[in-house]
């Protein structure tokens, strides 16, 4: 009898991983409503600048930069939502309403495992870090042919990782 309290008990302790799951999605609607801000204030900016004439030196890198750095955002947002579905598929229960009507589920956010939780979480951060990288290139200054030389050679690199991180999972 001890025994079958206990094993209730520990079982039910999993319901503690509501926490993570309630304050990742509340991480994720701030992320994405501090993105839809910065977005907002780019787009004033654009107006404003349009409209009264001026074209400071640095405008398509800021306006660029903005952009990028609302869409990291954006990600880091879609990582907290994945966390938060992932968490709460594998530890309370199966989302129901994202079932089709034929009772097949959205693949999109079907996680079964740890390991899809953990592949689909580090895909997105590849993925923000990826954007993390353009924008630190957008705002920096060539000056030789070397460090032209390694910015050629660090989006080579780049774009080789994106194209191993697309083959991860797939079997051809």
């Amino acid at each position: 009898m001890i025994e079958k309290i206990f094993e209730n008990g520990l079982w039910s302790s999993r319901f503690i991983v509501v926490l993570a799951v309630v304050f990742g999605l509340i991480g994720a609607v701030i992320l994405f409503a501090v993105a839809s801000i910065d977005i907002f204030v780019t787009a004033k900016y654009v107006f404003t600048t349009y409209v009264t004439g001026a074209h400071p030196d640095r405008f398509h890198e800021d306006v660029v930069g903005g952009i990028i750095g609302a869409v990291d955002l954006y990600l880091i947002g879609v990582v907290m939502l994945l966390f938060s579905f992932g968490l709460y598929e594998l530890f309370i229960s199966d989302i129901d309403v994202a079932k089709n009507e034929d009772g097949a589920e959205n693949q999109l956010l079907a996680i079964h495992s740890l390991d899809q939780l953990k592949d689909k979480i580090s895909k997105v951060i590849v993925m923000v870090l990826v954007v993390g990288f353009f924008q630190k290139v957008g705002h920096t200054e060539y000056t030789s042919a070397l460090e032209l030389l390694y910015l050629a050679l660090s989006i080579t690199a780049v774009a080789v990782g994106l194209y191993f991180l697309g083959k991860v999972g797939k079997s051809h």
